[in-house]
């Protein structure tokens, strides 16, 4: 998988592109139990993790970016501890985007929902894929490799006017 997206040719008086990776892109992966406990690990290792690679993202956009790993870990603690005990979180950081995912070994593949507004609960991913287009992002559910299902969403550090292609994560793990 290639995390860079793809970067435009220079032309003739521009300058150049950097040859590398940027010190903030890379991919990192982690596992939490799937137990309530592990939400907000999960949000804190994601906010740490941004701050520690000095990812640049402004506040709002980590908020958003937090919110979505919250809501998806949520989702698979609740709904895919039965056959998933432990959740993976995903956080691939390109030069001009950042993509969370969360996945479980549960083969159920969640729809949104139409809103509801009478019901407490069931609303997540309806959240998350506001958020995410509000930002200027896309997020997608994917079955993985071994059955299960791996929910992404990844966000543009530069707010929705700037073009940046977004790789799906591809083959799961």
């Amino acid at each position: 998988m290639d995390i860079s997206g793809s970067v435009p040719q220079a032309k003739v008086g521009e300058p150049e592109a950097p040859a590398g990776p940027l010190a903030y892109e890379g991919v990192w992966r982690f596992t939490v139990p799937a137990l309530e406990e592990s939400v907000p690990q999960a949000r804190r290792a994601v906010r740490d993790l941004l701050g520690r690679q000095g990812v640049p993202a402004d506040r709002d956009l980590v908020y958003s970016l937090l919110l979505i790993v919250s809501e998806l870990v949520t989702n698979s603690v609740r709904h895919a501890a039965l056959l998933s005990p432990e959740v993976a979180v995903e956080v691939a950081i390109g030069r001009a985007w950042v993509r969370v995912a969360v996945e479980d070994n549960h083969p159920y593949r969640p729809k949104a929902l139409e809103a509801d507004f009478g019901q407490t609960g069931g609303r997540g991913l309806l959240l998350v894929r506001e958020i995410t287009r509000e930002a200027g992002g896309v997020c997608d559910v994917e079955h993985t490799s071994t059955g299960g299902k791996v929910i992404w969403a990844a966000l543009p550090l530069a707010g929705p006017a700037a073009p940046a292609p977004v790789p799906s994560p591809g083959p799961a793990h």
